[in-house]
């Protein structure tokens, strides 16, 4: 198995980028930097696939949903 790649990652990946994505833009963007099965952890989770990763991120808001699709909250740290 993999090791567990830390949401941070997922998150200074969304930094790097100046654009919005949809959900499955961004699911298509971390499957081809991290593999199709790479598995996540955070501070408080652990074993998530990137779905669950995004539904994550999202509901403790450090990514933000708008009409352009989903990025980085800009107060985005822990």
């Amino acid at each position: 198995m993999n090791e567990s790649i830390h949401g941070h990652q997922v998150m200074e990946l969304m930094a790097s980028s100046t654009e919005s994505h949809t959900e499955s833009e961004l699911l298509a963007i971390i499957a081809s930097t991290f593999g199709e099965n790479a598995r996540f952890h955070t501070c408080m989770d652990e074993n998530l696939t990137s779905k669950n990763l995004i539904d994550f991120l999202t509901s403790k808001g450090k990514l933000v949903e708008s009409d352009q699709g989903l990025s980085l909250a800009l107060n985005n740290s822990c």
